[in-house]
């Protein structure tokens, strides 16, 4: 089957079998292994990314599903000169160790200030739900997504 999608801003097309599935087309065929592959059946969230703004396990999404839709991944954020400021604040915090599930829970936080950029603690735990980490746990994470928040809310008023 053949599929065109815009990832980052740019349109790709590929050719896959319809069991192939958006992580796969993502990692092996454009190059962009910043979306892990973790579980492979949705439970981790290493492979988050964002399907017409909404957080989805890359794993899961069969890419004929994303044919003709838009793709944000990490690459698409920011680049390691230029970092998004959801990328920046994690730095700054320290929030991520070995860095694997830190694409998928960068995406799910970026989901969420999309929708909400005056979240509580309880609505980022929410969002972040879905990313298992191993290495930091998740307060760090949550004290960057909060301050990130904090410093739009300010910006803006």
């Amino acid at each position: 089957m053949e599929i065109k999608v815009t990832v980052n801003g740019a349109e790709k097309a590929a050719s896959v079998p319809p069991e192939t599935t958006l992580l796969s087309v993502l990692r092996e065929q454009w190059g962009m292994t910043g979306s892990k592959s973790g579980c492979e059946v949705g439970d981790c969230g290493a492979c988050t990314v964002l399907l017409d703004g909404k957080p989805v396990n890359a794993c899961l999404v069969l890419a004929g599903q994303a044919n003709g839709r838009d793709v944000l991944s990490i690459e698409g954020l920011g680049t390691p000169n230029n970092l998004d400021p959801l990328q920046k604040i994690f730095e700054t915090h320290a929030s991520l160790q070995c860095g694997f599930c830190g694409p998928g829970v960068i995406m799910s936080a970026k989901a969420l200030l999309n929708k909400n950029p005056d979240p509580t603690r309880h609505d980022v735990r929410d969002a972040l739900a879905g990313n298992l980490c191993r290495c930091t746990g998740y307060v760090k994470m949550i004290d960057a997504v909060m301050e990130l928040a904090a410093n739009n809310k300010s910006e803006a008023a």
